[in-house]
């Protein structure tokens, strides 16, 4: 029994280290990305033909490592809290290529400075491009965008998506109706994910 007891202890002493040392690697600025299980996840996977559906900003903060995203509302979430919303716990985590120039520990305040005036602000469920309300992948663009001048993916219209599945066009008409703000900017994780300023750190 002892002998199984141990097993078991050091098993899981070492799943935690090597959870551990996956999380140590991460820099404040870094892009994580994953799977979400909200209700209109499948849409967007369906719509930009994608893996992922949802994103958010690395920070630490009090010796603690946070996810800054656009849910409802714009907050901090606890990183392993984050990850346990994703399905299957799978996450994939990316940096800018040149972060080591570019995100001084000046550029990450402004970053934060930036970000926080959306704290608290409600989730766009109709992906508008305007400030009043935000979404997850819209948050890290502008954020970037705004602090480093730096764009991070493509800008498209609600046009430019797939559009054409019957659980995509359900999700528009519970939207939008009959209204469907077609030339709307948008800028999608897909288009975040598959940017060529940026390279994977982290896979789990």
């Amino acid at each position: 029994m002892k002998k199984v007891f141990l097993c078991f202890f050091f098993g899981l002493a070492l799943l935690m280290g090597c959870q551990n040392n996956e999380t140590t690697k991460l820099q404040d600025g870094d892009i994580i990305f994953h799977t979400s299980t909200s209700s209109q996840s499948k849409a967007i996977q369906t719509a930009t033909h994608s893996k992922y559906s949802h994103m958010g900003i690395i920070y630490h903060k009090d010796n603690e490592i946070y996810v800054f995203e656009a849910v409802q509302p714009v907050k901090l979430t606890p990183l392993q809290d984050w990850i346990k919303r994703g399905k299957g716990q799978h996450y994939i985590v990316k940096r800018l290529k040149n972060s080591d120039k570019t995100l001084t520990p000046a550029i990450i305040q402004k970053m934060k400075e930036e970000g926080y005036k959306y704290l608290g602000k409600s989730y766009d469920l109709y992906f508008e491009w305007s400030d009043e309300r935000i979404y997850c992948s819209e948050l890290v663009w502008k954020i970037y965008k705004n602090v480093l001048n730096i764009e991070l993916g493509k800008l498209q219209q609600i046009k430019d998506f797939d559009l054409s599945h019957p659980e995509v066009k359900a999700k528009m008409k519970e939207r939008y109706g009959d209204n469907i703000p077609f030339e709307e900017l948008v800028i999608s994780p897909d288009q975040i994910f598959k940017s060529n300023l940026l390279k994977t750190v982290v896979k789990k």
